[in-house]
């Protein structure tokens, strides 16, 4: 299993996408780095706090906008084709056809998507709360912060699991499409809970507003759980950004449906893959 994770690592850096997504992070660093002091307030005498925890706030969102995004997307794409693109390549057949169990190669597989990319989350998140510490302050509740990473990193196994299991059931072109639509779907579902929280809407129509949202979140629960680690870090400092903050944040229940997700999707997959004929 080692060697087939080690393989994933050496994939993801021959198709140079770690490299592109890297030298393209740290360009959006730079470019954060500057909004962020542009938008902090240096308040020293204490004055103004509430408006600095705001700015602060709306910086994090800034972020976690971008960071939710390429973290979903370099998810997306690494495994989109891991199974039906390399079997139309033929290099699953002449794989398994070794004495290596079925199930060794996709937990390798799945193993070596998830700690990459986390490891990636990880530097991403680290690096968006450092430059807002620099400019805005940051918490020092540290179990906040680690609840926050948490819930981040979360994001990678939810994505690669339904990316895996989708790559079971579709063509490698197909099923990069199918979840670029199911995240953002999901992303929709936190925009129409945001918007219902921002404009003014009949009380009936603001009801169904919610139900859709709620539907098109648990699809994809990603995006929800991104909303969620921004709200614990935020407090709910409110609407400072109008359709990037506001709206009901998903519950700990949802957290606790999330991770069910993953393990779910990860273990249909499993079970079709190690069904299916090559």
């Amino acid at each position: 299993m080692n060697t087939i994770i080690a393989a994933t690592w050496k994939e993801l850096l021959r198709r140079k996408m770690l490299l592109l997504t890297a030298v393209l992070t740290l360009l959006f660093l730079a470019v954060f780095w500057y909004i962020a002091g542009t938008v902090a307030l240096n308040v020293p005498d204490g004055t103004r706090m509430l408006e600095q925890f705001a700015r602060r706030s709306a910086i994090l969102s800034l972020g976690f906008f971008f960071g939710g995004f390429v973290v979903a997307f370099l998810a997306i794409f690494s495994s989109f084709s891991v199974i039906s693109g390399e079997a139309e390549q033929g290099v699953l057949q002449s794989v398994l056809t070794r004495p290596i169990p079925r199930w060794k190669w996709y937990v390798g597989r799945w193993l070596g998507y998830v700690s990459l990319i986390g490891a990636y989350a990880l530097l991403l998140f680290v690096s968006i709360v450092w430059i807002t510490g620099v400019h805005a302050g940051m918490t020092r509740n540290y179990g906040d912060l680690a609840v926050s990473l948490l819930l981040f990193a979360l994001m990678v196994p939810v994505l690669v699991s339904a990316s895996m299991l989708g790559s079971s059931l579709f063509s490698g072109i197909g099923n990069g499409v199918f979840m670029t639509m199911l995240y953002g779907a999901g992303w929709l579902g936190g925009m129409v809970e945001k918007v219902r929280g921002v404009l003014p809407v009949e009380p009936d129509a603001q009801q169904t507003l919610s139900h859709i949202g709620v539907l098109l979140s648990l699809a994809m629960p990603a995006d929800g759980l991104n909303r969620r680690m921004q709200f614990i870090l935020t407090r709910g400092a409110g609407e400072t950004i109008p359709f990037l903050t506001g709206g009901t944040p998903p519950s700990n229940a949802f957290v606790w449906y999330a991770a069910a997700f993953a393990i779910f999707a990860f273990g249909l997959g499993l079970w079709l893959f190690r069904r299916k004929d090559f």
